[in-house]
């Protein structure tokens, strides 16, 4: 069947929407947050021609889970763990499709092509994907010209087989992807009546791996290999699994990759530029999550709270007309969700939680919601308001636990077996809804001391409350305060008010909805 060719935009309303999305990208570090110890010139570019949004948040944590709130609409972690596009729901690119809009997706993300994340690229007009990033089973045997790094933990890795085909800078995945997307750009811009382009980069995701100068460039005293995958472990200098000087060479690495990536992107400004696409095309730079690099000697995305550095993320948008600027208002990873549907004109038929952010950008509100949540599934769910952050933990053990889905797959891990990541489901198993759908849904149920998904397996450590707005660097933890009895009742109202399954105040010793 043929596509329809998509009408043109409606006056006022651009075009084009370019989404470049930079894995783990850390919002504290990049220039234009005030970031000053690594070099960012062409993320700090970018920031000076478009609105920099300051209290964004990621919502559903980490890597796939973060691009379905992005992709689908629909915070996810509340539900299920790590997945696919369930058969309820579609991600924008059908909807666009199906209006006429082109979409193309250039990645080099591996969990996009691999099981847990089905789907998610099928409904594009066109994808490229980049290959040998992190775990992307590439190549069958290693070159011999590559030494290895430390692993810090891991067992072989597919990066492992395929860097030493990389046989300069350009030949690395975020400089491909970013090349191939500049490329797009120069070879299509004029030939569509709209486009939609998703750039999904899994830098400076690790491994932290550069080649020269951008290995050496924040820390040329090293010796040796380079370290370039990060412990993920609360308290990896204070038990020994890092000395100082270790964890500064990590924390470098990670630098000499943004740095990397960032120039690269500058690649991807240029061809904005040359093609005159400023004026009638949307671009917006986001990330997923941060990374933690030693703040409170937490490292990579441990079980613990979503701390700042992890959950406050930057959020940049170029929108053809306006002006830069600042905006203070309190969003989250859904919300760029509904302002892709805003632009195009398009619906979806599953209920989706995000909240347009072109009201925001046309300087018609102030604000477009007073509340978010955050987390990763099993975990602490948080509340985020413009002032406070609210991790409410499981009150006993962490149960009951609830997961819908009817893919049941989960991030392979390369070092779990994947029945035992994602146990099966068993005979308590029953069919169920999601919120606003008629579809019928696995919903499989577990108890305290049942094998469960390894996302949920962590140490509760209570809850957690900080005043963001006189404690930003959450030192003082006022759980236990009046203002926590207050938050606790407004994170009940929004669990209720998002129908999530009743396992969840169970868990985290909420009232749930009133009883009729």
């Amino acid at each position: 069947m043929t596509k329809p060719a998509s009408a043109p935009a409606p006056a006022g309303t651009p075009s084009n929407v370019i989404v470049i999305l930079l894995d783990s990208l850390n919002r504290h570090m990049i220039g234009a947050y005030g970031g000053r110890e690594f070099e960012t010139p062409h993320l700090d570019r970018f920031a000076a021609g478009a609105t920099r949004f300051t209290k964004h948040y990621a919502g559903s944590l980490p890597c796939m889970p973060a691009r379905h709130d992005i992709l689908c609409g629909a915070i996810d972690f509340l539900w299920r763990a790590w997945g696919s596009v369930e058969i309820w729901e579609d991600a924008i690119t059908y909807e666009l499709q199906k209006a006429g809009v082109i979409t193309q997706l250039i990645s080099d993300h591996p969990h996009l092509f691999e099981t847990g994340g089905e789907n998610y690229h099928c409904d594009f007009k066109a994808w490229t994907y980049e290959r040998g990033h992190e775990g992307d089973a590439w190549k069958t045997r290693p070159d011999p010209s590559w030494a290895g790094a430390p692993l810090m933990g891991r067992g072989h890795m597919p990066y492992d087989d395929s860097r030493g085909w990389f046989r300069g800078e350009a030949d690395f995945p975020g400089p491909r992807t970013m090349s191939a997307a500049a490329r797009w750009l120069d070879e299509n811009t004029g030939h569509h009546q709209r486009f939609f382009l998703f750039i999904d980069e899994f830098d400076p995701h690790e491994p932290f791996d550069t080649p020269e100068p951008w290995a050496s460039k924040y820390d040329p005293d090293w010796e040796g290999p380079h370290l370039i995958w990060p412990p993920y472990i609360k308290g990896a200098i204070e038990k020994g699994v890092l000395t100082e000087r270790q964890a500064q060479q990590i924390r470098a690495s990670y630098g000499g990759k943004l740095s990397m990536i960032d120039h690269w992107f500058g690649k991807v400004l240029d061809a904005v530029a040359r093609n005159g696409l400023a004026d009638d095309t949307v671009v917006i730079l986001c990330t997923d999550h941060g990374h933690y690099l030693g703040e409170k000697d937490i490292w990579g995305k441990p079980g613990v709270p979503i701390y700042e550095p992890l959950g406050h993320i930057p959020l940049m948008i170029s929108w053809p007309g306006l002006a830069p600027g600042v905006c203070d208002a309190l969003t989250t990873s859904v919300d760029i969700h509904a302002t892709l549907m805003d632009i195009f004109g398009v619906a979806q038929r599953q209920v989706t939680h995000g909240k347009s952010l072109v009201p925001l950008l046309k300087g018609e509100a102030a604000s477009v919601r007073d509340w978010l949540l955050s987390g990763v599934w099993g975990r602490e769910v948080h509340l985020v308001t413009p002032q406070w952050k609210y991790a409410r933990g499981p009150v006993g053990a962490n149960a009951p636990l609830s997961m819908l889905s009817n893919r049941w797959s989960t991030m392979p891990t390369h070092v779990v077996d994947r029945n035992v990541a994602l146990p099966l489901p068993d005979d308590r198993a029953f069919l169920d809804r999601m919120p606003g759908s008629r579809v019928p849904v696995l919903h499989q149920r577990w108890e305290a001391g049942d094998a469960i998904p390894f996302w949920g397996r962590f140490k509760p450590n209570g809850h957690h409350l900080f005043d963001l707005e006189n404690d930003p660097d959450e030192t003082r933890n006022l759980a236990g305060s009046l203002a926590e009895t207050e938050l606790a009742e407004q994170l009940n109202a929004a669990l209720v008010e998002l129908q999530v399954p009743v396992t969840q105040f169970e868990r985290l010793g909420l009232t749930g909805p009133a009883r009729r």
